[in-house]
């Protein structure tokens, strides 16, 4: 049991997954912007993470909302007020949107993560059950293997058995997903489920940026305000780096590729322990706004680092030219 579970720490999450048609990312986003700030008004509320495509996704999007309990979430996804935006949303997307349900102990945000969906009839639940805990003896042998999760149905919500898989790599997950072991194991389990769905989730900077529960946040920002971030604190570093051990490296003839290595090592330390972690707590606010922060909060953070943009140019352009 892990220590959520010994606190009585649980919560109630759906992932969907949604294919945008072409050209129309832009009007996609704004929707979902509009459908977010639709859910924070729903009590229970409590995070929203969303994932573009990956390499070779065909334009799948996927988009975790988590809510306190699952009635709370219950009451969102089957509110008038959603049912409207979905119903405004669908010329956006070429199909309905695949849908998960979790009710458990809070999914923890890793490097890279698979959701896979199985449907599995009622008589052939214990053997469903006995077949995905031979899978599990040999997918924790898996180089890079992270951790797993088992979700059982959930009445009235979702009909599918849920598995969640984490691993340190993206690289190790898809050769876990690929490998022949894998492939032996679900054609032994063809009699336990009549098809399952896997969909792959991961965040480009995800280890400079996590929330605990103890600040009443949770969950990883969107992609496009960690890049922000990463920015702000790269940019500096980055020139600092260049005006100082640059200066030194090029004085003492070290080559240019062996500088450029040691720059880079430097830039990465630097940014990983000392910048980005000061980064994160000033901009809590705005990286993982809690269920009650108004609308304004996402401007006020993305103003605040533009200005700080503005500053670093100006420090800079003034003093190195």
């Amino acid at each position: 049991m892990s220590a959520a579970a010994s606190r009585g720490e649980y919560s109630a999450t759906v992932v969907l997954s949604q294919k945008v048609r072409k050209d129309h990312e832009s009007d996609y986003r704004r929707w979902q912007d509009r459908l977010t700030e639709l859910a924070r008004g729903f009590d229970g509320f409590d995070d929203t993470e969303v994932y573009p495509p990956e390499d070779g996704a065909d334009g799948e999007w996927v988009v975790i909302f988590r809510f306190r309990r699952t009635d709370q979430l219950t009451a969102w996804l089957d509110s008038p007020e959603r049912r409207q935006m979905l119903e405004e949303g669908r010329p956006l997307f070429e199909g309905p949107p695949a849908q998960d349900v979790l009710a458990g102990e809070p999914p923890l945000p890793e490097a890279v993560t698979a959701v896979i969906s199985h449907h599995v009839l009622t008589s052939r639940e214990p053997q469903f059950v006995r077949w995905h805990a031979k899978l599990q003896k040999v997918q924790e042998k898996a180089p890079g293997y992270m951790g797993h999760e088992l979700f059982r149905p959930v009445p009235g919500v979702q009909e599918n058995w849920v598995s969640i898989v984490r691993f340190d790599t993206q690289e190790h997950l898809e050769n876990w997903l690929t490998s022949t072991a894998r492939r032996k194991l679900l054609d032994d389990g063809r009699d336990a489920f009549a098809s399952y769905d896997v969909r792959q989730i991961r965040s480009a900077f995800s280890g400079w940026f996590r929330f605990g529960r103890e600040s009443g946040t949770t969950g990883v920002p969107p992609n496009w305000k960690q890049a922000m971030c990463v920015l702000l604190g790269l940019y500096p570093t980055v020139m600092l780096l260049n005006l100082t051990v640059g200066k030194a490296l090029q004085a003492a003839k070290t080559p240019g590729y062996l500088a450029l290595f040691i720059s880079n090592v430097l830039s990465v330390s630097i940014l990983t322990w000392a910048v980005m972690p000061l980064i994160s707590r000033a901009l809590e606010f705005w990286l993982a706004p809690g269920p009650a922060a108004p609308g304004r909060t996402h401007a006020l953070g993305a103003l605040a680092v533009v200005l700080g943009y503005a500053a670093l140019l100006a420090v800079f352009g003034s003093t190195v030219g």
